[in-house]
């Protein structure tokens, strides 16, 4: 199906998901939320979905919310915030909880909410141009887009706690060096890392990839105990599929696995 404000493609196993607003610095409004939100439930859903990248089309990620709208809608600015949000969260959820591996391809400037989705992935690779920053405290908002989830567990307290108060403004290497990101390529490699690294993922055990997300989900709010016995089930539940039995006989048979996210 078309869509508006983002676009879409699926290359083998692996799903691309473009933000496609650049006239607006693929700022973040009611349509590409909805959008969104649709296309993290279909890769939550599409078995031949085995990895999924996320960037932005143009100089920018995205540079967050669209205030322009937001200040349109005048005394209704809360209630349209507040269903974006569900929209944009819930797809943040779908994500994280889908068993695809997410990859952040984050091209250039990730501000506002744009930071925060820049940090939702499971693997984050960025232009050595692209620059962070929060801003929300700047225009009197709030950080959302769950980036009071992730940037806390990537940074640490202290350093979440500079860029969301101060607005501080990241390098790459300074994201790459503070554990924001996992690479740096030249701007014009973005994606062909990012996909090559995607189609990597895609060919591996998609089912226990699901398995090690949900686990580190869980890691900074469950007990030792409670974390050892989800991991316990956890292990077992992926011995028991199609790529844990294909993965301990290719080792037996000292050959290379083949995976079918099984």
């Amino acid at each position: 199906m078309p869509y508006e404000a983002v676009d879409f493609d699926l290359i083998g196993n692996v799903a691309v998901i473009t933000m496609n607003r650049p006239q607006s610095a693929n700022a973040l409004d009611m349509t590409m939320g909805k959008e969104l939100m649709e296309l993290s439930i279909e890769c939550d859903e599409n078995p031949q979905i085995r990895a999924v990248i996320l960037t932005g089309a143009g100089r920018f990620f995205s540079a967050g919310g669209d205030l322009a709208g937001f200040s349109d809608a005048g005394d209704n600015m809360s209630k349209v915030l507040k269903e974006l949000t569900v929209y944009i969260h819930a797809a943040l959820s779908r994500f994280a909880r889908m068993d695809a591996p997410l990859i952040t391809a984050i091209n250039g400037m990730a501000a506002g909410a744009g930071f925060s989705m820049s940090a939702c992935g499971d693997l984050g690779i960025a232009s050595e141009d692209a620059k962070f920053t929060m801003a929300y405290t700047k225009g009197g908002l709030v950080p959302d887009g769950s980036s009071t989830y992730y940037v806390a567990r990537h940074i640490g307290l202290r350093r979440t706690q500079e860029l969301m108060f101060t607005n501080r403004v990241l390098t790459a290497q300074e994201a790459l060096d503070w554990g924001l990101i996992n690479r740096i390529v030249p701007a014009d490699k973005v994606m062909d890392e990012a996909m090559s690294l995607a189609t990597e993922l895609a060919n591996g055990p998609t089912k226990t990839f699901g398995l090690v997300k949900d686990l580190l989900l869980n890691t900074f709010s469950d007990s030792l105990e409670t974390q050892m016995e989800k991991e316990a089930r956890g292990i077992g539940a992926a011995s028991l599929t199609e790529d844990g039995r294909e993965g301990i006989t290719a080792f037996l048979e000292k050959r290379a696995p083949v995976f079918k996210g099984k």
